[in-house]
């Protein structure tokens, strides 16, 4: 067994965390042939938190990192951890053999404290503030300051080429100095939210070679470089990080069956091993190794989608009724199963009952509204269709049986305040989302869509235009009809092409998205009227 220890080659991450545990990541050393196994101790002011010392397993097959989560911590309180991996002899490496064996190999954990703390903070400390206690089950509204909640979020991270690849790394240094305001309490933000294209496996197209990954060597490398740039990497190890996938994580507007393809199931093998390793494992597992998940902060419930993997769409056939967002929803010949979408739409009922009219988060990696211009169904004098190109679309309006069901199941149950958030289309924006009865007019519900995008983008001539997007629905032509009886309406503004990232501020009767430039300069500040 090794003598020393070894700073991780990446991380530490803070992933998953609650008011009495947090989630810590690390990729452990190079170690080649050799296993490896993760050391964290905790701390609070630099004072070792007696018993917390752990070993933890360094998987092969999940790239040699791993995860451990501290537990029974005290809520909305700053902690330090420290990280590091241990080499042990090589032999019997790809034998099968269980952690309590590897551990029983090992020295009690704590002689190690000294050397962790020898090692150097910007390669091996973590720190994190444990989320608030909620509010009691039932309550309604805000009943206090406690109760306010703020978050950053934001997507789509391209890599640069050559000399410009450190301008990819900006914007989190800005982000980073928003969470500098306050080490806890309400007056700065919880956590950080990436909603998908954290890295650029297909740097051009998916059909040109050049700066495209499709060999592990070649995926672990975009992370290794994503992940472990300098800004990018402080800002891991210093708050909470939640994040979902979206194409570029695999190939370029990636769907489900793209994996019958024997070439493209092999990439997608490849790929998803990846996200897994670097994205996945640090996440909640609410639903086993399902992708997407849930979780809560101060009483705010956020439901993460992976509207990726489970995207059933045929790439060639024109016909969208077919075509489903979320996975296969549920039928009467099989009971007892739910898809995807029927989990959404029973957390949203199940939430409306728990918080009320506090508002509920649910995160798409493509965007719920706006719609793309060029997805509005052309119509002639006698409101006939005559062009639909929806099928092309790669965001909501190509799906609309799914996005029926949710706005469906909003309508029906009267669940106030949804808050879709996204990312993709290199263009951020505010909608609000409004419900039109033909006899009795507009409904009292209410919802809203904010997009955050991109990270980094430096072509915005060639994508995201303001312009592209549909802005008022009514006056467009772009409603979509919930029931023979009600269309949804929406008015989306305060559009941004410039590289962003947005803090959501939730308050007693508002809901603030201001938008940060990657200088970290307030471009605009949108405040939307909570039901």
């Amino acid at each position: 067994m090794s003598t020393s220890l070894r700073p991780p080659s990446l991380g530490p991450i803070v992933g998953h965390t609650t008011p009495t545990s947090a989630r810590i990541w690390i990729r452990g050393a190079e170690f080649l042939e050799s296993r490896s196994v993760g050391i964290a101790a905790l701390f609070q002011k630099n004072r070792y938190v007696p018993k917390s010392a752990r070993y933890f397993r360094l998987h092969r097959e999940y790239d040699r990192t791993g995860i451990t989560d501290f537990e029974g911590l005290m809520p909305d309180t700053s902690y330090q951890v420290k990280t590091a991996s241990l080499m042990m002899d090589s032999s019997g490496v790809n034998a099968s053999v269980t952690d309590e064996d590897v551990y029983k190999k090992l020295p009690n954990p704590e002689i190690w404290i000294d050397e962790l703390k020898g090692l150097q903070s910007d390669e091996s400390e973590a720190n994190f503030c444990t989320f608030p206690n909620p509010p009691l089950p039932n309550s309604k509204g805000l009943r206090s300051k406690e109760q306010e909640l703020r978050f950053i979020f934001g997507s789509c991270r391209y890599p640069g080429l050559l000399w410009k690849k450190s301008l990819s790394d900006r914007i989190f240094d800005a982000i980073y100095q928003r969470f500098k305001t306050s080490s806890t309490g309400s007056s700065s933000p919880r956590f950080v939210l990436m909603v998908g294209d954290q890295i650029y496996a297909d740097k051009f197209n998916k059909n040109i070679p050049i700066g495209l990954a499709d060999t592990e060597e070649e995926f672990r490398e975009r992370y290794l470089t994503a992940f472990g740039s300098p800004n990018m990497r402080r800002l891991l190890r210093s708050v909470p990080q939640y994040m979902i996938l979206d194409d570029h994580e695999i190939e370029d507007n990636w769907v489900q069956g793209r994996i019958k393809n024997r070439e493209s199931r092999a990439l997608f093998n490849i790929a998803i091993s990846a996200y897994m390793s670097y994205q996945w494992i640090h996440s909640p597992r609410s639903y086993d190794k399902r992708l997407y998940y849930h979780f809560a902060c101060a009483g705010y419930p956020f439901f993460v989608t992976d509207c990726r993997t489970q995207r059933i769409r045929d790439d060639e056939d024109t016909c969208i009724e077919d075509n489903h967002m979320l996975g296969n929803p549920a039928k009467e010949s099989a009971l007892g199963y739910e898809g995807q979408i029927d989990i959404l739409c029973g957390w949203l009922q199940e939430q409306q009952k728990l918080v009320g009219n506090r508002p509920k988060f649910v995160v798409f990696g493509s965007v719920f509204v706006p719609n793309n211009v060029s997805s509005v169904v052309k119509k002639d004098a006698q409101g006939q269709p005559i062009k639909d190109h929806r099928w092309k679309d790669d965001a909501w309006a190509a799906f609309p049986k799914t996005r029926q069901q949710i706005l469906k199941t909003i309508m029906d149950h009267g669940i106030q305040n949804v808050v879709f958030l996204s990312g993709d289309i290199h263009c951020s924006n505010v909608a609000e989302i409004s419900f039109h009865h033909n006899k009795k007019g507009r409904l009292p519900i209410k919802a809203f869509a904010i997009t955050s995008s991109a990270f980094y983008w430096p072509f915005p001539f060639a994508d995201g235009d303001p312009l592209d997007y549909v802005h008022d629905s009514q006056l467009e032509g772009d409603g979509f009809a919930v029931d023979p009886e009600v269309t949804m309406h929406y008015k989306a503004m305060d559009f941004e092409q410039d590289d962003n990232f947005i803090e959501v501020s939730v308050g007693e009767k508002t809901l603030t998205a201001e938008t940060f430039n990657k200088e970290g300069t307030s471009l605009r500040v949108s405040k939307l009227t909570l039901a």
